[in-house]
């Protein structure tokens, strides 16, 4: 099934649950995107080859909202992980040049007043485990010692 056709099905509540943003919003992006390669192909270029405006919205906002992995989604469009990669760049660049879609800077949160930080520590440490053959020549009781 095509992704135009699976978001026809969704309603409201289910857009903002499996894209992330609500339909208004996601229609205001849609325009956007479809505005900017309108402009940009305007006396011709290099035209969509495998994915359409729409998959290229829809495979950025999965790629944001269920933090998968670009190989996967190449797998799901049956494109190239190359391929999802400047698509996620595209749409990106695209709303973030529109000045419609954009976070606060730094500075602006500052402002605000009070900031609650939670820092997680999440490295890892390598454990250093015995080799399987290691039992051989060495045993943790020494016998034999007297």
């Amino acid at each position: 099934m095509k992704t135009r056709e699976k978001l026809a099905k969704l309603n409201d509540n289910d857009y903002q649950k499996f894209l992330g943003v609500t339909k208004s919003v996601f229609d205001m992006m849609l325009k956007v995107l479809n505005e900017e390669y309108r402009c940009r192909h305007q006396r011709g270029g290099r035209p969509l080859r495998s994915l359409s405006i729409t998959d290229k919205l829809v495979i950025m906002l999965q790629y944001y909202r269920e933090y998968r992995t670009m190989a996967h989604i190449a797998f799901d469009y049956s494109v190239s992980k190359s391929t999802v990669c400047e698509s996620i760049k595209w749409v990106e660049d695209t709303l973030v040049k529109s000045k419609e879609f954009a976070l606060p800077s730094k500075r602006k949160l500052m402002e605000a007043g009070k900031i609650n930080t939670v820092i997680v520590d999440v490295t890892e440490c390598e454990i250093e485990r015995p080799k399987k053959k290691q039992k051989d020549y060495y045993s943790v009781k020494k016998r034999d010692t007297h």
